[in-house]
């Protein structure tokens, strides 16, 4: 069927931004000519291994509520399942040529290749392909300098409305088009398989997750944001709607702004300290920013260590077992598996707890970062290239920026997650355990101590020791009174400063140990390098890697044992 329109289509491409409101490319395309929104289902992007069924689910959920939207304005969603060269192919032969329009996409290394072949496709065929930045990423960056005011600003600029009225191309209302496009959207993908709960996605959703978390959720923003558990009420829940634009940075952003100078301005004391959780918040959502740039400009962190002095550092010691237990959640480690198992439950965490899992699969298990990030990349529901991969790097020290962080996770038991609700609810072998079982040791000594000391000061009131040496003193029942006093004070201090040196004391032990571990395999690689060196004169440029590769490693050693 030949739909070609009399004045020059415009084709708006949708990807990972599934709205009408501040939608640049719309808003422009809208303005030269009859619009035809596609969406491509691409099947060799869900043959990757950081793609999963629980990022399909939301999406499609989001492109039904995107096409509801665009029946409003009186058109429809195309929606085709094919190759994008392919698929663009079949629109030039029924609508002629056309202009393309789309945002800038920021993703994997695939979507990074797939839009080089569009562009090359565009030149070739005579046609323009127009793409307009997006949250504050900035295209073809020489360096970071001004970045952040141009981020900002763009966050200022006014929100862009949805267009109206819109004339739609004759191929958007076809009722053929339709059928086609509901099959599309509608047919399961193949090569993914289902698994745990998904976040609901569309606009409206992401509407009321941003009007709850303004209006009370955001209270204990700060206060909860790595409590395991009641982290997923008090933390946003917008990011999946942010990695798949259902809602733009710019109007969260904005919104959040908007309740913040309320709040300011409300005389009651905890209106100022709301306000200020808000403004943490965002001050996150400029930092996701941050990321995502960093990506933009270093696409190659997706596949190689910021610092390549790190490579060779662990790919050669993977172990099957250590990785498979890592992905089960069997470690053994109470809070890692609970928090491995509540993501493949949930698809999310909050961000202290996914560093957790990174950094003890680094550490602990000595795993390569490039080996662990498509596992939790296929669980994020909010899987986002750009901060997936620099905190992956950043939590497995291979950055040569960032000091080593290893996080201890007895440690974040112990202060996120004291009584062990979160653990009893992922681990079920350990739901019959008493509550004093997760307690703190340096609390259930200090109850203990307690304890005794007020048994002691029981006995001491009646005891004729007491009595009597009250009328030895001369001070009749006085001393009655201050012994018990006595042995409630002292045995209150022993219950505070002994269980607490005791865990200290604990905990520096095993600190010391995975330290000591790091710092041997640290002199294995130093040694095998001062061995290469010694052994290369000639070229100049493989001395100068080798001492730069001893220098890096040198550096590890020291932020080691400065953590010890």
């Amino acid at each position: 069927m030949d739909n070609r329109d009399p004045m020059h289509p415009q084709v708006v491409w949708f990807k990972r931004d599934l709205r009408i409101h501040d939608h640049a490319p719309l808003l422009a395309a809208a303005a030269r000519g009859p619009v035809l929104p596609v969406y491509v289902v691409e099947p060799a992007l869900w043959l990757q291994p950081d793609s999963s069924f629980r990022h399909w689910h939301f999406i499609q959920s989001s492109l039904r509520d995107l096409q509801d939207a665009l029946r409003a304005l009186g058109g429809a969603l195309h929606v085709e399942r094919g190759e994008i060269l392919e698929v663009l192919g079949r629109l030039k032969t029924r609508l002629g040529s056309f202009e393309l329009w789309s945002h800038e996409e920021t993703g994997n290394a695939w979507t990074f290749e797939r839009d080089r072949r569009v562009a090359s496709w565009c030149r070739a065929e005579g046609m323009s392909w127009h793409e307009l930045a997006a949250n504050g990423v900035v295209r073809r960056l020489r360096n970071r300098d001004g970045w952040a005011a141009a981020r900002n600003a763009v966050m200022r600029a006014p929100i862009a409305p949805a267009p109206t009225p819109v004339r739609f191309s004759t191929m958007a209302n076809d009722e053929t088009t339709h059928a086609q496009s509901r099959a599309a959207l509608e047919e399961p993908i193949s090569t993914l398989s289902p698994t745990g709960h998904v976040q609901a996605g569309g606009r409206r959703e992401g509407f009321a997750v941003l009007e709850s978390f303004l209006q009370s959720r955001s209270s204990r923003y700060m206060r909860t944001i790595s409590k395991p558990g009641i982290s997923a009420r008090h933390c946003s829940r917008l990011s999946a709607h942010i990695a798949y634009g259902t809602l733009s940075v710019r109007e969260i952003d904005r919104a959040a702004a908007a309740r913040q100078a309320l709040l300011a301005d409300e005389p009651n004391p905890g209106s100022a300290d709301w306000a200020r959780q808000l403004q943490a918040f965002r001050s996150r959502l400029a930092w996701r920013c941050h990321f995502v740039q960093k990506l933009e400009q270093q696409p190659e962190i997706e596949f190689r260590c910021m610092h390549p002095a790190f490579e060779g550092m662990r790919e050669n010691e993977f172990r099957a077992d250590f990785f498979d237990a890592w992905c089960e959640g069997r470690t053994g480690y109470p809070l890692i598996d609970a928090c491995m198992r509540s993501l493949q439950a949930n698809g999310w965490i909050t961000f202290r707890m996914r560093a957790l899992l990174v950094s003890f699969a680094s550490y602990h298990l000595w795993l390569d970062w490039r080996r662990t990030a498509p596992v939790l990349a296929r669980l994020f529901t909010d899987y986002e290239p750009g901060i997936h991969y620099s905190q992956f790097q950043m939590q497995s020290g291979v950055t040569g920026i960032n000091a080593v962080r290893m996080y201890n996770p007895v440690k974040q038991s112990i202060e996120h997650d004291p009584e062990g609700k979160f653990i009893r609810r992922y681990l079920p072998e350990l739901r019959d355990l008493a509550d004093e079982r997760f307690m703190p040791v340096s609390r259930r000594l200090s109850w203990g101590m307690v304890a005794l000391s007020c048994a002691l000061a029981t006995w001491l009131s009646v005891s004729w020791f007491a009595q009597k040496l009250g009328a030895l003193m001369g001070t009749g029942r006085l001393w009655v009174i201050v012994l018990p006093l006595a042995g409630v004070f002292l045995g209150y201090l022993c219950g505070v400063l002994v269980p607490w040196l005791t865990e200290r004391h604990a905990m520096l032990r095993a600190n010391s140990q995975l330290g000591g571990n790091i710092r041997a395999r640290t002199d294995e690689r130093v040694h095998d390098i001062e061995q290469l060196r010694k052994k290369v004169v000639e070229p100049a440029d493989e001395v100068r890697d080798l001492r730069l590769r001893h220098i890096a490693w040198q550096q590890t050693r020291r932020h080691c044992e400065r953590l010890l």
